[in-house]
């Protein structure tokens, strides 16, 4: 197949495109190179450098690519900043979305793989959270990614658009060529790295009062891998469809840190905060439904693989990206 991965120059669409490339598919990256990096993008891809945005640069980008299906990563995900800024949320994950649904209508590419979050769930009623539990986001992110959940919906209803939307929990990890490596860091694993590398003095911890066994969030890790896996095999989906992924465990803040701490043998220094607005004390998901629809099925269970692939990851490339 051929495939356009929309925000192909970020940690998840790199290496979705990597995989897709590996598995003998044709892939295309359309990126801003906002948040993503030019060196994250595979050399067997095709590079265009454009915004969603621009909607006669995407509409251009399909002309040209004529892809069978969208790969759609390009959005604004830091809990913190949509608390601070929502209206940069509603546009880029919404406004700049339906630039790219439209284009992708106006050029009959009918095939779209989502990528969504679990922070449409807010704070969850049960444990794990399936499908069927009700979304009730708590921020301004979660509550745009739901949004474009639904115009999906609108879309495939009206113009038989395709769609799988996946909702992850907390990928974490990297391959052997590309990681994460985010222009302001936010994510717990390669924060606790960095400190390990000697790269920052401590770790911050957001919050130790929240009811769980040591005080601190618990979150549902999933290897980046069987997460791109995940996007590979929707491509094959008959139906326009809603799946959880995770891995149906979860780890808190001070196990993730102390796992860290185990697979690099480095002293890692702490320092607690207050509670960011915005973050639920557990997200734990149930990949029960993906597992039976498409077959999908972990391949990295434990959190000690997921950063120890990190970790050699931060190693080879102690700077990250060049650009």
């Amino acid at each position: 197949m051929k495939i356009l991965v929309v925000g192909g120059a970020g940690y998840i669409g790199s290496i979705c495109t990597e995989l897709l490339l590996d598995e003998g598919h044709e892939a295309a990256v359309f990126d801003n190179l906002g948040e993503g990096h030019r060196s994250a993008v595979d050399s067997r891809a095709r590079f265009i450098k454009g915004d969603l945005a621009e909607r006669e640069k995407i509409q251009a980008t399909l002309s040209s690519t004529r892809p069978d299906a969208v790969m759609h990563f390009a959005a604004s995900a830091l809990v913190g900043e949509s608390m601070r800024d929502p209206s940069k949320y509603f546009r880029n994950n919404i406004s700049n979305g339906l630039n790219l649904l439209d284009a992708m209508v106006a050029a009959r590419v009918q095939r779209i793989v989502f990528s969504s979050t679990c922070a449409i769930f807010g704070l969850p009623e049960r444990l794990p959270i399936d499908e069927t539990a009700p979304a009730r986001p708590i921020n301004p992110y979660g509550e745009s990614k739901l949004a474009f959940e639904k115009i999906l919906r609108w879309y495939d209803q009206i113009h038989a658009l395709k769609f799988v939307s996946l909702r992850y929990f907390n990928a974490a990890g990297a391959t052997g060529n590309f990681g994460e490596d985010h222009r302001l860091e936010t994510h717990l694993v390669p924060n606790v790295l960095k400190v390990a590398l000697g790269q920052k003095p401590h770790v911050e911890i957001y919050g130790t009062d929240y009811e769980t066994p040591d005080g601190t969030c618990i979150r549902d890790y999933i290897h980046i891998v069987d997460l791109a896996r995940a996007h590979i095999l929707a491509l094959g989906g008959a139906k326009s469809e809603f799946y959880n992924r995770g891995t149906g465990g979860g780890s808190s803040v001070r196990e993730v840190i102390a796992a860290c701490r185990k697979i690099t043998g480095r002293k890692v220094d702490t320092v607690e905060r207050p509670r960011r607005a915005g973050d639920p004390p557990r997200l734990i998901a149930s990949s029960e439904k993906i597992e039976k629809e498409l077959g999908w099925r972990p391949e990295f269970q434990s959190l000690d693989e997921i950063i120890e692939s990190a970790w050699k990851w931060h190693q080879k490339f102690p700077n990250g990206y060049e650009d």
